[in-house]
């Protein structure tokens, strides 16, 4: 290369870097880049020019500073809205819905415990979960126990049924004499999360029935039902994460206010029970649901998926956090969301991820009734099957009346034929309550598919 053009391009660098040089200091002390460049003389000669002071911003009310705050969207992405379509099945036959119904209701009649509970620790296995006693199973005796009865009063129906009238009375006795004295087992295990949110929904319908044939009683049965309400709010309160929300493992810090790591369904478990308190007019501290809500949608990705929790927000595309890990989460979180004011997730987001959970069931089933937790691909724990079903059936009662006997026919066609033989479901050998709590969350879930439905959780 000759000499001349070598120093050519070499002056030609030197002025490049000395002019991207001058734009990093300029932007770094805040300054704007002229458009056109000027020679110091003319720079010199130019008359200052004020700056035009900016038009003030027009106040901002208290809801868009909530939203701004809290990252609230209006509208889902595309790719919340994108998924696949599950084949067309048979419409549903409403003799055969209802003779499995009511086999799984006579199945938990059976099972109930005489003091009114339900579940037990008495049947184990090579492998159980952490769960130090006593604590750990007050807790899932209580979870279950709130299942069931919840399952009753929506699956059955107490008025022409007296079996049902009788077990709903004897779990009613049970919770009042145990709820309250509930709390977590050990500082790192804090099951008893889950006991307060389904009792919370067991009790809530506890509270809108006449068990007794006096109003007077049933008035003070009402009072009863709404302070231990209350109390398992105030409890919620307690155990919260200190980053908001709801997890149930502390192993880090085992500390009063837990530092667990929320986790998105956990969280959106709790949300749900709260809002069907607050929809028979218990009170519900708003900050409590904002810390909650915000803690779920910083375990949201772009197409709604949920992270399992929030420890694993620098991986969030591993396997357990795509869309088939998401399938028993999503329809807890995003139904958890819209209730309490996201309007993002829309009817069509629930529609999207109710037809990817019939579409890619798959996935979830090959995780149903292996003996170790997230054993399964995409780490699905087979505790995850009925409960995802359990939400994907009250996120259908959410649709347009109009809109929903797709939804009800796919979702009774994928759990009939699961009923075992003595009416039962169930999904992981999880001591003596997966019989239990897989037979109420299959029931809450099929009672959805009746035409008409059962009357959607209360709302304020």
């Amino acid at each position: 290369m000759p000499r001349s053009v070598r120093f050519t391009l070499c002056a030609s660098a030197l002025l490049l870097s000395a002019g991207l040089n001058a734009r990093v200091y300029a932007e770094d002390a805040g300054m704007e880049e002229t458009k056109e460049a000027k020679t110091p003389n003319e720079a010199e000669a130019a008359p200052a020019v004020p700056d035009k002071p900016a038009p003030p911003a027009a106040p901002e009310d208290a809801e868009a500073k909530r939203k701004r705050a809290f990252k609230i969207r209006d509208t889902p992405p595309a790719a919340a809205v994108e998924g696949p379509k599950p084949e067309p099945v048979e419409p549903l036959d409403p003799a055969a819905l209802e003779a499995s119904l009511a086999r799984g209701v006579a199945f938990l009649l059976e099972r109930q415990n005489k003091d009114g509970w339900w579940g037990s620790a008495r049947q184990t296995k090579d492998l159980n979960i952490y769960a130090p006693a006593p604590g750990a199973h007050d807790a899932f005796r209580s979870a279950v126990t709130g299942l069931a009865v919840w399952a009753l009063c929506d699956a059955a129906d107490y008025r022409s049924d007296k079996r049902v009238h009788k077990a709903l009375e004897r779990a009613e006795k049970w919770m009042g004499e145990h709820l309250p004295k509930l709390r977590r087992a050990t500082p790192d295990a804090l099951y008893n999360v889950w006991g307060h949110a389904f009792a919370i929904q067991g009790l809530v319908r506890l509270h809108g029935l006449d068990l007794e044939e006096e109003a007077k009683k049933n008035a003070e049965r009402r009072a009863k039902l709404a302070q231990l309400i209350d109390q398992q709010i105030e409890l919620l309160g307690r155990y919260e994460s200190i980053d908001g929300g709801w997890g149930y493992y502390d192993f880090h810090t085992r500390t009063q206010k837990p530092g667990s790591s929320p986790s998105s369904f956990t969280t959106a478990t709790v949300l749900l029970a709260l809002k069907d308190a607050q929809g028979i007019g218990r009170a519900v501290p708003q900050k409590l649901i904002d810390r909650a809500t915000w803690s779920i949608r910083r375990q949201r990705n772009a197409d709604y998926t949920y992270l399992y929790g929030e420890y694993l927000k620098k991986w969030p595309v591993w396997d357990i956090n795509r869309p088939a890990g998401s399938l028993g989460r999503s329809q807890a979180c995003n139904l958890a969301l819209r209730r309490w004011g996201d309007a993002s997730c829309n009817d069509a987001v629930l529609k999207t991820w109710l037809d990817r959970l019939f579409a890619r069931n798959g996935w979830l089933s090959a995780g149903r009734k292996r003996p170790v937790p997230h054993e399964s691909f995409f780490a699905i724990a087979g505790y995850f099957y009925y409960y995802g079903h359990l939400y994907a059936g009250l996120s259908i009662d959410e649709l347009p009346a109009g809109e929903r006997a797709h939804f009800r026919d796919q979702l009774a066609h994928v759990l009939m034929p699961l009923q075992e033989k003595d009416g039962c479901w169930w999904d992981y050998p999880f001591y003596d309550y997966h019989f239990d709590y897989g037979t109420a969350m299959a029931l809450l879930s099929l009672s959805r598919c009746r035409t008409p439905a059962p009357a959607a959780s209360p709302k304020k």
